[in-house]
């Protein structure tokens, strides 16, 4: 790949070490890795490979070890608290495999809740609310509460809450993780129909059918990446 100036993101030598009574356990363990803008990229692998303990560190919840990770042009590590949580409300969406909504807030609140933490004004608020509602299906269920909502429902709100904020990057973990079948490939298609709007997505997957829908499948074992293979050379043997 050639077109650095064009990286999303971009991982060099990236490792994580977790130490737990007196034992290290290398997570990741040298991690290069480049995401471009408007890029579909899967990251698959078995239980305990590592792949989402990238995920959290690409999405500033965790910090690595060693290694350099720069994030729509801007180095990551050296910042503070403070300035993550700025970059991770204002250039990454989160979806969730167990959707992680507000119980007692409704849907249009639980949409609402990343914007009210930049200080938006209410009018502009209600207009990306309201949009990213429409774009997921589900702005007719803006009243309603994560309990009167479907698996499938829920996740759809939970997508259009990492959308509201206009992220630079999607990164999604097993967003299909907790849905039947149906409601795991409605949330896939529209994740696909993101992808073809211009949205940059990451997916953490374990399952080949869900990978195939990305441009491009990282594969990790033991915290390295061992393979990648691209949409187009991957579907053949999935099929």
């Amino acid at each position: 790949m050639n077109a650095s100036n064009d990286a999303m993101i971009k991982l060099e030598g990236l490792t994580k070490v977790f130490y737990t009574d007196e034992v290290e356990t290398h997570a990741l363990a040298g991690i290069h890795l480049e995401i471009l803008r408007g890029e579909y990229v899967a990251i698959s692998g078995p239980s305990g490979c590592g792949k989402s303990t990238l995920l959290s560190i690409l999405g500033l919840l965790d910090s690595p070890s060693s290694g350099t990770y720069v994030l729509n042009n801007t180095p990551v590590q050296g910042l503070d608290l403070s300035q993550r949580a700025r970059i991770r409300n204002r250039e990454i969406g989160f979806i969730f495999q167990s959707f992680n909504l507000i119980g007692d807030l409704n849907v249009y609140e639980n949409v609402e809740l990343p914007l009210t933490y930049r200080g938006m004004k209410a009018s502009e608020r209600k207009d990306r609310v309201n949009a990213a509602l429409e774009r997921v299906g589900m702005a007719h269920r803006s009243k309603h509460l994560p309990s009167q909502l479907s698996g499938g429902q829920q996740q759809r709100v939970a997508v259009a809450r990492a959308l509201v904020g206009a992220p630079s990057i999607l990164l999604a973990d097993e967003p299909t993780g907790n849905l039947d079948s149906k409601n795991g490939d409605a949330v896939m298609d529209l994740m696909r129909e993101l992808h073809r709007a211009g949205s940059t997505i990451c997916m953490v997957t374990h399952d080949p059918r869900f990978a195939r829908h990305a441009d491009r499948t990282i594969h990790i074992f033991d915290g390295r990446v061992v393979e990648e293979s691209t949409e187009a050379a991957a579907a053949p043997a999935l099929a």
